[in-house]
């Protein structure tokens, strides 16, 4: 995909979230909004599984530059952040760099973006979390092991990945306020007790998890059965497999995503 390409599609896709955000969040819409993410994660993984692991793409010694010290994913991450950056990705609240040390800034008029978010706890970023779930946990679960050459690929494959989840974890925050605006009185005394405990049951709803790593898994299932025009010869197959799909929403998105929600509702009343 060309850089032109990528900052279309990244214009497109903001220019949908102004609209949404402007309309106002309700726990509906962004029950609705997590669903269609869904998708993205999913698609994500699936063209990350055309590759095989290519461990070069995470060796240190395979990059050679005098000016830059790390691995090729590092890299390829690290300067399309710099890129979208500039055209003025991070301004907008739903968006987490995974290094926002040094960005430039951004060369394009700003948006006055709705002010959802309480500021004290709007800086929250678990990227880091993210990152080493992804690479230290979750990889080596859904991508087969070899070498096919297409490092850059594979690093920018990673890179979809890494946004579409950080985007779904981080939206916690947005799912924490509103939870709180609708029903202050009940969050109130675990903030001040600052009682992580009482706040993580109070965000728990085991039902709606059971559902949402059922839809997952099924979803996985139809984006990525394998069609031919005799199915039965690709019967239970997929590119990514269901069950880890749901594995990697009940033992990471939605634990990652209440950590965030607790951690946005502990400074909540600052």
């Amino acid at each position: 995909m060309s850089i032109l390409l990528l900052i279309f599609v990244f214009v497109v896709w903001s220019h949908n979230v102004r609209n949404s955000m402007a309309n106002g969040v309700t726990l509906e819409s962004l029950r609705l909004s997590l669903i269609r993410q869904e998708d993205t994660i999913i698609f994500g993984l699936i063209e990350r599984a055309r590759f095989p692991t290519n461990s070069p793409t995470y060796n240190e010694s395979y990059v050679s530059t005098p000016t830059f010290s790390g691995t090729l994913v590092h890299f390829v991450v690290k300067e399309t952040e710099a890129l979208q950056a500039k055209a003025g990705r991070y301004a907008n609240p739903e968006e987490h760099p995974f290094f926002p040390d040094n960005l430039p800034p951004s060369v394009v008029p700003p948006y006055n973006f709705t002010e959802v978010l309480h500021p004290p706890a709007a800086s929250i970023n678990i990227n880091k979390d993210i990152w080493d779930m992804y690479f230290k946990k979750l990889l080596q679960l859904f991508v087969a092991p070899g070498d096919d050459g297409n490092y850059a690929s594979t690093a920018a494959s990673d890179l979809v990945c890494l946004q579409a989840l950080s985007r779904r974890i981080h939206y916690g925050k947005l799912v924490a306020e509103v939870k709180f605006r609708e029903s202050p009185g009940e969050y109130e005394p675990a903030i001040r007790a600052k009682d992580r405990d009482a706040l993580m049951k109070l965000l728990t709803f085991e039902s709606v998890e059971e559902e949402v790593k059922k839809r997952v898994a099924k979803k996985a299932m139809v984006f990525g059965q394998e069609v031919t025009l005799n199915n039965d010869d690709n019967k239970g197959k997929y590119k990514v497999d269901p069950l880890v799909v749901a594995r990697l929403y009940g033992d990471w998105i939605i634990p990652l995503t209440k950590l965030v929600q607790v951690e946005y509702l502990l400074r909540r009343l600052d």
